[in-house]
């Protein structure tokens, strides 16, 4: 039965989290703009919406963001920050305030869900940065929505945001937003960056959207540190900082701090009992701590200090077959075309990793010919690295909730081997996993389309002036799908 339980206020960002004038002092893609300026209608200002509006407007183009709601906010969450993501972040001139206000956790550890013993651990902290050259952090939603808001917004100049916009449909060929109030919005190009719910998805792909259930809700909340400091045995989740899990059947609990460890962080999924697919939903803490009855004691002690929770029904989306419409005018970004499952906490990076390709590739737009093969260039990039943590996020789901027996107990082992030193090549803690962590940490968006421009952007879409046609573009997109 869905709840029909009041929506959750949006929650402030931290006086700390400010970078109101950091965008007029950073230089992108080696001062490059586009020759060929476009307008370019942003849908939806969350995470993903911001950072290709930001990323865009740093490539020379004019972005006007249409939102649905009639403030900005965010809800009470964290995010966790991987190097992938930070690396972006600190480009566009944020890793001072992210140094302020978010945490480095020391490492990644998971426990047993009755006793707390210890199962896996990775190190993360120093080591991280030091391998992949930027750290990895975790951050409130509320902060990092805000410093991206900040950062997009002081470009006053390109950055045109309009509340209370909702986009009721879209002219893909025109193309134009029309609003709910009537309104037409004419532009160059549609960015879909409108959520799990799109409603640019649907122009694009041509259908309903169908999410199948994971058999998953989540609980989330976060309290005080100061409630944990106040408990001998609880004071090392503050004072070590870092990501602790605790694994068990059917369920599992991820936790960690933000905002300079001030707060405690905390997700605990469990099986759906008729939950929404909504990250505003309340839900009943009573019943939270009943779900993870018998718990390590520890856990049951942290989940007292809980006054209240959200709700969230998870639900799972295939890769699409494309993310561009036949027009060559409208392209899906971050939850709206691969929505991630929380259980690789990669949500935030590759929408934002999306939104670095997309200005990239654009601040080299020369010619209106060139815009069908960019995007297709886009989605040629991003669609296999997404999907792909799209399916490594699913693998978690089944890792962390084996039933008790002999599966568990193989899982057990193996996390215990890779935490004493041996190679951890398709290990179940998929962070200790080396050939896996690189390939998700050491991604670098603009470099890898430096690369790809170098090898063949240059010489099949540099050169398009309205004399050649962009439709192998899309041939080339179909085949590859």
């Amino acid at each position: 039965m869905a709840s029909n339980a009041p929506l959750k206020p949006f929650v402030a960002a931290d006086d700390a989290a400010r970078a109101e004038n950091v965008s007029q002092t950073t230089t992108l893609y080696g001062g490059r703009k586009a020759s060929h300026s476009l307008h370019i209608a942003v849908v939806g200002c969350g995470i993903g919406g911001l950072a290709a509006a930001h990323a865009l407007a740093k490539a020379g183009h004019r972005i006007t963001i249409l939102e649905d709601a009639p403030a900005i906010g965010e809800v009470g969450t964290g995010i966790q920050v991987s190097p992938n993501l930070s690396r972006l972040l600190i480009r566009w001139g944020l890793g001072e305030a992210l140094e302020k206000i978010a945490v480095v956790p020391e490492g990644i550890e998971f426990r047993r869900w009755q006793s707390g013993e210890k199962l896996g651990y990775a190190a993360w902290g120093q080591k991280l940065a030091d391998e992949y050259g930027a750290p990895y952090y975790h951050i409130h939603r509320a902060d990092f929505h805000r410093l991206l808001y900040d950062l997009t917004i002081a470009l006053k100049d390109q950055v045109t945001l309009r509340l209370k916009a909702r986009v009721s449909s879209i002219d893909p060929d025109s193309p134009a937003c029309t609003l709910a109030s009537g309104e037409v919005v004419k532009c160059d190009l549609i960015i879909g960056a409108d959520g799990v719910k799109s409603t640019i998805r649907q122009a694009v792909v041509g259908r309903a959207d169908n999410p199948v259930p994971t058999g998953d809700a989540a609980y989330r909340a976060i309290i005080s540190s100061g409630a944990l400091l106040a408990h001998p045995e609880l004071v090392e989740l503050v004072k070590n900082p870092r990501m602790v899990g605790w694994l068990g059947p059917g369920r599992h609990v991820i936790t960690y701090c933000v905002r300079a460890k001030r707060e405690f962080n905390m997700v605990l999924l469990h099986p759906d009992d008729g939950s929404v697919e909504s990250w505003q939903a309340e839900g009943s803490a009573d019943r939270m701590r009943s779900d993870f009855e018998g718990w390590d004691p520890k856990l049951q002690k942290i989940l007292s200090f809980v006054p209240s929770t959200l709700k969230w029904k998870l639900m799972d989306r295939k890769p699409l077959e494309t993310w561009v419409h036949p027009s060559g005018r409208v392209v899906l970004l971050g939850d709206a075309c691969h929505p991630m499952l929380p259980y690789r906490a990669q949500g935030a990076a590759m929408a934002v990793e999306d939104g670095a390709v997309l200005g990239n590739l654009f601040s080299r737009l020369s010619h209106p010919s060139q815009i069908m093969p960019l995007l297709y260039a886009y989605e040629t990039l991003r669609l296999p690295r997404t999907a792909k943590v799209q399916a490594s996020s699913r693998l978690n789901q089944y890792i962390f909730q084996l039933e008790d027996g002999p599966e568990q107990v193989k899982r057990d082992q193996e996390m215990r081997q890779a935490m004493h030193g041996e190679e951890g090549v398709n290990n179940p803690n998929q962070w200790a996993d080396k050939r896996k962590t690189v390939e998700l940490m050491g991604y670098d968006a603009d470099k890898a389309v430096d690369e790809w421009w170098a090898e063949r952007g240059e010489k099949e879409i540099g050169r398009l002036n309205g004399q050649t046609t962009s439709r192998p573009w899309a041939q080339q997109a179909e085949a590859r799908v």
